[in-house]
């Protein structure tokens, strides 16, 4: 199921911040492409390996260096594919989540979406030497998210079952738990795993731990209170 777009749900602001999310990770995968032949080993060198900071044994001197490569990590991607999956979910849902908390504590919850994406893929596999590269741990804070703000909202979707395509309207409260239980069930599968072949070169528990991370972090921020409006002029 590819979704196109959300409906019932409504805006006030303009999606300033995942707008240039979006341009950023574009920016930085058109730099991946033009590394040509290094490409493999920046990606080595600058994203999050979880066996390089689990080797000796976690410390506190490993911490900076672990959260600016965690950080790199989120505007990487591994192809277009990769890219556009993730740019499409983000445009989809991350509006309404923007919305919510306004735009400086949406970039607050998308990095620190990321980053528990990033503690739970270390969690999961702390001998890991699969570089846990794309910005889908922080896009699944944001479905998270999302699915606590508008449970009840449809998600026009293109559905592709061999040659049956149809687009149809699934709620969210369908669509987005069927997306984690895929997740959920997909990193059971690939616990233990060090290779990208083992995990089919998807971090599924950076996916789980951004999608649970999503709704607390949305709370702690103030994003369960609805917003309010201006009242209505008196004439």
């Amino acid at each position: 199921m590819i979704p196109l777009r959300d409906v019932d749900t409504q805006r006030t602001t303009a999606p300033v911040v995942t707008i240039l999310l979006i341009v950023a990770n574009v920016l930085m995968f058109f730099f991946e492409l033009s590394l040509g032949s290094r490409l493999e080993s920046f990606v080595m060198s600058a994203a999050f390996v979880p066996a390089r900071y689990t080797s000796g044994g976690l410390s506190l001197g490993e911490l900076g260096p672990g959260l600016g490569s965690a950080l790199v990590s989120m505007f990487l991607h591994g192809g277009w594919g990769h890219l556009l999956g993730n740019m499409l979910f983000l445009w989809i849902f991350g509006d309404n989540v923007e919305d919510r908390l306004g735009h400086v504590r949406y970039v607050i919850f998308y990095l620190l979406s990321g980053y528990a994406a990033t503690f739970a893929h270390l969690w999961a596999g702390p001998g890991s030497t699969v570089p846990a590269i794309g910005a889908s741990g922080a896009i699944s804070g944001v479905l998270g998210a999302y699915l606590f703000l508008h449970p009840k909202a449809r998600v026009q979707t293109l559905l592709i079952l061999g040659f049956f395509i149809r687009l149809i309207y699934v709620p969210a409260w369908v669509f987005l738990p069927l997306w984690f239980l895929i997740q959920l069930f997909s990193g059971a599968a690939s616990l233990g795993a060090h290779t990208t072949a083992e995990t089919g070169g998807v971090a599924w528990f950076a996916h789980i731990g951004g999608f649970i991370a999503g709704p607390l972090l949305l709370l702690l921020l103030g994003g369960g209170r609805r917003r309010l409006q201006p009242p209505e002029p008196l004439y």
